[in-house]
């Protein structure tokens, strides 16, 4: 595959909506005993049933190391595809390729760099070099052609676009001083600009309260379709999530996007707050450089960190009341797809949720090689 020299803008090539066709899914399979509780044992349980849930729909992979292979092997259905890529934690959203098209509908990826959400400043762990490389094993594995940005941080749970010409992100995430510190927000946008190939940046603030990440937007906010999005929402005064989503309604009221419209919001209602146990904290081996788990903390718990499927909307469950209201919004929402629920504790337990453990291909026109 060829590592490309330019920009996506230039070539013409953009990232489309995730809510767009697909070619299929890819997933990381979880296994760091000093994030995952019990050597991820649980976790992986709840992989393979979010795994399982989207094969209904599209074609799934599975990235698994190499001590971990057999084993996922023989928990995943034979229908999911496995295979053997080095790793250091589960998290494809993040270090995958950003995936582009052109109107010919031929796949382009970008390899933008990564250091596990702010480096030796305020990353969550260390070493993150065998995930650095994976956006180019990727675009390898799935034969297409990709650019590269050497000195460029990026998550892919940091953005959200509607696939004409609109990108939205958190202040709180990309202007972080532990990703690209040394660029201006005006830099980091063009740099927006010219990989994604979009023509407006909404800059919402803040992302989710208490987010490890420093507030991917992915957890607060998402695109239902051009002109149309959720954003994560609670009326407790109390909580300082509620600040946080009213400045972001706020935000999106007053912008329009690149086709000039106003963005419709719908709220998703969070569930009540969620906790790490005494014993969800012990079963996590504490390792000097990761982000620890301590009983007591609070999780980010927030039903807009789903996955958008061909055909379904697999959505996280807290064994919550507000689980059905979510539902039903998410329902109304997206009429043409099956709403699915999955239970989501344990992804949660390791930072992120349904969103960021998986990682959409866009359908495609490519050649065969």
């Amino acid at each position: 595959m060829i590592r490309l020299s330019g920009t996506p803008k230039e070539d013409g090539f953009y990232m489309p909506g995730e809510f767009e066709p697909h070619a299929g899914c890819l997933m990381i399979w979880p296994e760091r005993p000093d994030n995952w509780r019990l050597g991820g044992k649980p976790a992986q349980k709840s992989y393979a049933k979010v795994a399982e849930a989207i094969a209904d729909f599209e074609p799934v992979t599975m990235l698994v190391s190499e001590k971990q292979y057999q084993n996922a092997r023989s928990m995943l259905q034979s229908r999911i595809r496995v295979v053997e890529m080095s790793n250091n934690d589960a998290w494809i959203r993040d270090y995958g390729p950003s995936f582009l098209l052109n109107k010919q509908g031929t796949m382009r990826g970008i390899d933008w760099r990564f250091n596990a959400w702010g480096g030796l400043l305020d990353g969550l762990y260390f070493p993150w070099e065998k995930d650095d490389q994976m956006a180019v094993k990727i675009c390898e594995l799935e034969e297409i052609d990709y650019y590269s940005l050497p000195d460029f941080i990026l998550e892919g749970c940091s953005i959200h676009v509607d696939g004409e010409g609109t990108l939205v992100t958190t202040e709180e995430c990309l202007l972080s001083e532990g990703r690209n510190g040394q660029l201006s927000k005006a830099a980091i946008e063009a740099t927006l600009k010219d990989y994604f190939n979009v023509q407006k940046v909404i800059w919402l603030k803040h992302g989710f309260y208490l987010d490890e990440t420093n507030g991917h937007v992915d957890n607060i906010f998402n695109f239902v379709a051009p002109g149309v999005a959720v954003l994560a929402w609670t009326d407790d005064k109390s909580d300082p999530q509620y600040a946080i989503s009213r400045e972001c309604l706020s935000i999106l009221e007053r912008e329009k996007d690149a086709k000039g419209r106003h963005i419709q919001v719908h709220k998703l209602v969070t569930p009540k707050q969620v906790h790490i146990t005494q014993e969800e904290s012990e079963g996590v081996e504490a390792i000097n450089g990761t982000f620890p788990r301590q009983p007591g903390d609070r999780l980010a718990a927030s039903y807009v960190n789903y996955y958008t499927a061909d055909g379904a909307i697999i959505f996280p469950l807290f064994d919550d009341p507000m689980d059905d209201a979510a539902r039903e919004v998410l329902a109304s929402l997206y009429p043409d797809r099956q709403i699915v629920g999955m239970q989501a504790r344990e992804i949660l337990l390791g930072g992120g949720n349904i969103h960021c453990i998986t990682q959409h291909i866009p359908k495609h026109q490519n050649p065969a090689r």
